[in-house]
């Protein structure tokens, strides 16, 4: 177990050792959406877990963020050591879209009677489009923004490591270690290429925990740190109460960023319905165009027995 804490701190330590922010797709129920930023997570719920999630930042501005997240994992084989699973992610922002196509591997391993620790391998890739007719134009002449680029492919390479107990769990990830530049096809012959963007590797770490209150009640507190070279870094904490295993209504921080309320509803064994609101905290709150941001999803699960439950699953 000393050892499992040892890697642990010896990851964080190297991933924040200096001052990053996020660049990645944005999520407010990060706790209901770990997969997308970790792959270790894949086969964790021990069942088959579909979840769609969709978010409109900042509505009212045009060009603002709109992210849509459809996931899907599950335990492979008798051992159940092994998880896979699959994910699709679409990002518009102005005049850019990309679509992220991934496949998740995990491995478990036993480090007490309760505890697990899986390692997660990420591989896949993402397309991105930008339509520069989409743009208000100062002038014409631009050369620059003749070509858009269409449909541009670019490998991607992801890793991660989840610990979890029955209340307990940390991950720490790298979605994304490919760091990829994108130059303007129309300049490909002159001597100096134009730079346009640079995908940069984001880091994260996430964690929570389950207190009983009392039978009926639960309070459940996460956080996630998401970190990306040459900007601050950025930090979620968020706390949700868990009335009688079937709603969830809490409140979250994004630190110098936004404040959100969350609420959530498990249907049956197999359903949860959520839902969260963002309201910025920056200059850009304050504007009359902007009318917050809005998120929500939904999860589906299959499970493969009554047997294998054996203790509810509170993330």
């Amino acid at each position: 177990m000393k050892l499992v804490w040892h890697v642990l701190f010896v990851l964080v330590f190297l991933v924040f050792k200096s001052t990053y922010a996020q660049q990645d797709a944005q999520y407010t129920q990060y706790m209901y959406n770990t997969i997308s930023v970790n792959p270790a997570y894949a086969g964790s719920r021990d069942a088959i877990s579909i979840t769609g999630l969709y978010r409109n930042q900042w509505v009212g501005i045009g060009g603002a963020p709109v992210t849509q997240t459809l996931n899907m994992h599950s335990p492979i084989g008798t051992s159940e050591k092994i998880g896979l699973g699959f994910s699709i992610v679409n990002d518009k922002i102005g005049p850019t879209q990309e679509t992220y196509l991934d496949i998740d591997f995990s491995y478990t391993i036993k480090t007490s009677q309760t505890g697990q620790l899986a390692f997660g391998v990420k591989v896949g890739g993402h397309l991105l489009d930008v339509d520069f007719d989409d743009l208000n134009r100062f002038t014409n002449a631009d050369i620059l923004l003749d070509t858009s680029i269409d449909n541009k492919f670019s490998p991607n390479v992801g890793i991660g490591m989840y610990y979890y107990k029955e209340k307990l769990y940390l991950g720490i990830s790298a979605p994304n270690l490919l760091e990829t530049n994108h130059f303007d096809e129309s300049n490909r012959d002159s001597r100096a290429s134009s730079f346009l963007a640079e995908e940069r590797i984001n880091y994260y770490l996430i964690g929570g925990y389950v207190f009983d209150i009392n039978e009926n009640l639960k309070l459940k507190p996460a956080a996630l740190m998401k970190a990306v070279s040459g900007a601050p870094l950025q930090f979620d904490v968020s706390a949700n109460f868990l009335f009688q295993e079937k709603f969830t209504l809490g409140a979250a921080y994004r630190w110098s960023a936004a404040l959100s309320i969350l609420a959530g509803f498990q249907v049956n064994e197999n359903i949860m319905l959520g839902f969260a609101y963002d309201w910025e905290t920056t200059a850009l709150g304050n504007t009359e165009f902007n009318a917050g941001s809005y998120e929500f999803f939904l999860r589906y699960e299959i499970f493969k027995g009554k047997e294998k439950i054996l203790y509810p699953r509170f993330f």
